[in-house]
This record gives C-alpha cells, structure tokens and sequence, in this order.
C-alpha cells in the first residue's frame, strides 16, 4: 500500500510519464494557490468566478458601446454624403467651429439660404459639408458635435440691441 494511486496507474500502463509529472505539478500549483481547508479553497474559486464574469460583462458592455458608436458614425457618414450640397462659389462663408475661423466657399444664393437657416455646415472627419436643414437634425439627434453652423432666424428680442437708436446709412458696404 506504499504506492500512491498514480505509481499504480502507471505500472499498469494506464498513464504515461509525462501525464504523471504534469499531474503531480498541477496538484502542488493547486495547494499553493489553496488558503487552507477545503471550505476556504471553495470559496475563492467562487470569488475568483465572480470577479472573472464582471469583468467579462464589463468588457462586453464597453465593446456593445463601442459598436454603437461606430454605427452612429456610420449612419452620420452616410446621410452628410448621400445629401451634401457642392460648395462651389466666389462668396466665402466664415464660421467659428472649436476656436478657430473657418472660411467655406460657396455660392451667393447658397450663402443666403445658410444664413435663413435652411442649409446648415456640418463636420465630417476633416471636411465641412452643406446639408439641407432637416438633414442636420437627424445629424444632430445622432450626434450634436458633426453640426458646426446651425443659423437662423435671429433670436435675441428686438429690445435687447444697444444699437436699435443708431440708423445704418444705406450706402454703406460691408
């Protein structure tokens, strides 16, 4: 009875050498890894099992955001190029986006529908693009930063210009 139940499985042909050597260190990192008593052993196998899937649901939770995001991406990409508007012109459009000017060339009549707010200048990656006013609200619901220039009507009240008294001389040019 002095032999332990893995020399008997390996005089019986059952187990090869390199499976006993593997086992038996295999059963010392176990012991090492073990704080005592079996309940013990249990129990950080459970913790460890515990911390293991958190961490997984965090992970997966970053990566489903990040497939979101790249999704909205695409779905912003796709509405600025399926209805962006040539910006081909003499009349340069000046807009502050971050803290910069920038200057976009366009046409007279695209000028002015900018400024009554029925076009709008929208960001993409490193471009500027002139969409249609309801197609930067869908812009915008997706994401809020692709949409540099929203003009439109004036919204300060009449009674807030501190230069309402001061009449602007017809022949003036700008």
């Amino acid at each position: 009875m002095g032999n332990s139940l893995l020399d008997q499985l390996q005089k019986a042909g059952l187990v090869t050498e390199k499976q006993a050597k593997k086992a038996k260190s295999e059963n010392r990192r176990i012991e090492k890894q073990g704080t005592g008593g079996d309940a013990g052993g249990k129990t950080s196998a459970h913790e460890l099992m515990a911390r293991k899937a958190e961490r997984d649901r965090q992970l997966n939770l970053e990566k489903t955001k990040e497939a979101e995001r790249k999704a909205l991406a695409a779905q912003i990409k796709q509405l600025v190029e399926a209805n962006r508007l040539p910006a081909d012109g003499d009349v340069p459009y000046n807009f502050v986006h971050g803290n910069k000017v920038k200057t976009l060339h366009m046409s007279r009549d695209m000028h002015e529908q900018i400024v009554q707010g029925r076009l709008t200048i929208v960001a993409l990656g490193q471009r500027y693009e002139v969409v249609p006013a309801a197609v930067a609200e869908k812009i915008a619901a997706r994401d809020e930063a692709c949409v540099v220039v929203r003009p439109g009507p004036d919204t300060a009240a009449e009674g807030d210009d501190p230069y309402a008294a001061y009449k602007v001389p017809d022949d003036l040019i700008w």
